[in-house]
């Protein structure tokens, strides 16, 4: 992983997506992007919500405004946190190219012309019944 390429990194950097979110936008992880705001899930900093200021692609960690950690000189550092470890709350929807994702990625089934995936496939399966005598 320390020699792959950014645009492999980037895929890397993703969130899962808080689960009233996750509903609303049926896509359960996406990529991080810089103004996205988190909730810090695990670590010292468990429960700070703030926003994504900086994405560090190469050493895989991302910074979040308020995880800060005083040093013994008393100035204040930014603290890196892997993005694996926050869950975003909400969505930064400026850029035409993350609404062309979500769309792409979380659109309904039947609308994308495609069949349906997961939990909803497995629902319509296991009303299909077969007659008593069929095997």
């Amino acid at each position: 992983m320390r020699r792959a390429p950014l645009h492999v990194k980037h895929r890397l950097t993703a969130a899962p997506l808080q689960p009233s979110l996750r509903e609303s936008q049926r896509v359960r992880s996406l990529p991080l992007v810089k103004g996205d705001t988190v909730v810090v899930e695990r670590g010292d900093f468990a429960g700070i919500e703030g926003k994504v200021s900086e994405i560090d692609p190469v050493k895989l960690r991302i910074y979040i405004d308020g995880v800060t950690r005083e040093k013994a000189d008393g100035s204040s550092v930014r603290v890196p946190v892997h993005p694996s470890k926050v869950l975003i709350k909400s969505l930064k929807l400026d850029d035409e190219w993350r609404k062309k994702v979500l769309a792409r990625r979380g659109g309904k089934p039947q609308a994308r012309g495609k069949p349906e995936r997961g939990r909803a496939r497995r629902k319509t399966q296991r009303r299909t019944t077969r007659p008593s005598g069929a095997k």
